[in-house]
């Protein structure tokens, strides 16, 4: 097998209006990594004056921890390289659509040290716990009749570890006072990662006094991004429920992003 390398991307501002930055994981089922989630947030959040950073973290057929590894490095090189990029290495945050959200949600809750992950260089020094974290319609539960999807639980894991330990990998079960301010977005015709995975997040978090910001949509498909594009959606729909990213930049500005 081929081993994989993972990538940074890194989106600059023509005119900065945020000392934030957003490290972003496309979604994909842990199979694949989705364009519009991945490069269209980066190019969005640029285009607002947002620095972004895209990580194109590994996938199946590699497994836990390859992804979330690649997610820590995501959050350690923002903050590594903050002043060249002119951010602040404590406003940094994740964001991730599905599988993505998945990511992002492990990211802000999985704090266990992981065997294989030694100190290489400098940028390993930093913290990998981020300051925030976006959620894109996540996946939070990989088991559960329902609610889950299974898919990205056994493509992250393999089938035999997702059947046995694959509770241990679920947000919504690890959420600590340590875990991150919060914005989730969902809309509650999701019929590929059902809505009551933001619910379950969303209930944890609160449950720990965690900050959180959440909106649900009544319609719209699973996979939308920012509601442009080749999306096959109703039109109206898609308008409709293009509203997050606003109050997603609102959020930011509240959070002092």
């Amino acid at each position: 097998m081929c081993e994989e390398v993972p990538k940074i991307t890194a989106y600059i501002p023509e005119v900065k209006d945020s000392e934030g930055a957003v490290v972003i994981f496309p979604g994909g089922g842990y199979g694949a990594r989705a364009k519009h989630e991945g490069d269209g947030y980066g190019r969005f959040l640029a285009e607002k004056g947002i620095t972004a950073f895209v990580v194109d973290y590994r996938v199946s057929p590699h497994r836990f921890p390859c992804q979330l590894l690649d997610a820590r490095r995501g959050v350690k090189f923002a903050r590594f390289y903050a002043a060249k990029y002119g951010i602040d290495k404590n406003k940094i945050a994740v964001m991730g659509s599905s599988a993505g959200g998945h990511l992002a949600a492990l990211a802000s809750t999985y704090f266990d040290e992981i065997d294989c992950e030694v100190m290489q260089d400098e940028i390993e020094k930093e913290d990998f716990i981020p300051d925030a974290q976006i959620l894109c319609y996540p996946v939070i539960r990989i088991l559960g009749k329902g609610i889950a999807h299974f898919g990205t639980g056994q493509k992250l894991l393999g089938a035999e570890k997702h059947a046995s330990c694959g509770e241990d990998f679920q947000p919504d079960m690890i959420v600590s006072e340590r875990t991150p301010k919060a914005f989730i977005w969902h809309t509650a015709a999701d019929g590929v990662v059902p809505v009551l995975n933001s619910y379950k997040y969303a209930a944890s978090l609160k449950k720990h006094n965690i900050d959180t910001e959440m909106h649900i949509f009544p319609h719209g498909v699973h996979g939308l991004g920012v509601c442009k594009g080749d999306i096959a959606d109703d039109e109206k729909v898609l308008e409709h429920n293009a509203q997050w990213t606003n109050l997603l930049l609102n959020w930011l500005r509240y959070i002092g992003f």
